[in-house]
């Protein structure tokens, strides 16, 4: 297997080439000149990577010409549902060109790698209480730029498929996380703001935003194994949620994180810079499809994935303090 793995230096991406690599695949991945590549410094002498500008059609001409893959899996994006209100712009551009390159590039090279498009559960958006568990055949109500520019990349890969041909398939990703997660993302945001209180760089006080949001959490190295199994095995043309079929609260998520701190008494305040213009109340998923098709399943427990990310974080923080 030639694997080409797009936005490689990214959490998701990282984690995706770790995989591939234990498992044979030799491993291409896309770079921009300004990425920085801590998550990936480590794989450096056994993963090619390749400079590559995906809004430029010439740029994704030459990474498919050097990696000539046989599997190909689509990560890069601007991925923060938060910074999609502040450049929507940029956000749609972005995600929805990168891909339509790609395919592009691949019809034009008359190449035909199984392509997996990354999807996310932000698509489902706005959904009613008798709506839940969510599945596939739930209806697509958008509620940010993000999630829009993310049901673009879904039905792009639907219609490349049934026009040409392509052997895509399509993935819909409940919310994952665990060491690399970045800071902008809530319960990555904690963990840190918990490991600097630990280290006494700041005041015991954890700004937080709306905590009422349920999501469906995973370990990301549990959604990797998803996304392999369906690049793999699933069935071009379908789409596949990946989730582990529970919620937790925010709420919930920050007092487990305070529950496991070396400091108590830490206190909470309200961000208003951290609310929405609006937001998905209750994202909970039904993984009964992507079961049946590879028999991919959620092993790790959400308590273990925070556990690791508040370790990540503590790591992080004192190597920066000494």
């Amino acid at each position: 297997m030639r694997l080409l793995i797009t936005g490689m230096t990214g959490f998701v991406g990282s984690y995706m080439a770790e995989h591939g690599l234990a498992l044979g695949a030799e491993v291409f991945g896309s770079i921009r000149w300004r990425s920085k590549t801590d998550n990936i410094d480590h794989l450096r002498s056994k993963v090619t990577l390749i400079e590559s500008d995906l809004r430029d059609l010439s740029s994704v001409r030459t990474l498919l010409e050097t990696a000539n893959p046989t599997h190909v899996i689509h990560l890069a994006a601007q991925s923060f549902v938060g910074a999609s209100w502040k450049t929507p712009a940029e956000t749609l551009s972005t995600n929805i060109l990168s891909q339509v390159n790609l395919l592009e590039g691949l019809r034009d090279l008359r190449l035909a790698p199984r392509f997996l498009v990354v999807g996310s559960s932000e698509e489902y958006g706005l959904v009613a209480e008798d709506e839940l568990p969510i599945k596939e055949t739930n209806p697509l109500r958008p509620l940010s730029p993000y999630a829009v520019s993310k049901v673009a990349q879904d039905l792009m890969g639907y219609q490349y498929w049934k026009s040409y041909g392509l052997p895509i398939v399509r993935s819909r990703a409940f919310n994952h996380t665990g060491a690399r997660r970045g800071d902008v993302f809530v319960e990555s945001n904690f963990a840190r703001q918990v490991a600097e209180i630990e280290a006494s760089l700041r005041d015991p006080v954890i700004y937080i935003g709306d905590l009422k949001p349920r999501r469906d959490y995973s370990d990301v190295r549990d959604i990797v194994r998803g996304y392999w199994a369906l690049v793999e095995r699933g069935e071009p043309g379908e789409v596949y949620n990946l989730c582990s079929g529970k919620s937790w609260a925010i709420q919930q998520v920050l007092d487990f994180l305070l529950e496991q701190s070396r400091v108590k008494g830490i206190s909470v305040q309200t961000d208003p810079a951290r609310l929405r213009p609006s937001d998905v109340m209750v994202l909970e998923g039904d993984p009964s499809k992507i079961e049946k098709a590879t028999g991919w399943k959620v092993e790790i427990p959400f308590e273990r994935t925070l556990k690791d990310l508040l370790a990540y974080w503590r790591q992080r923080t004192w190597s920066s303090s000494c």
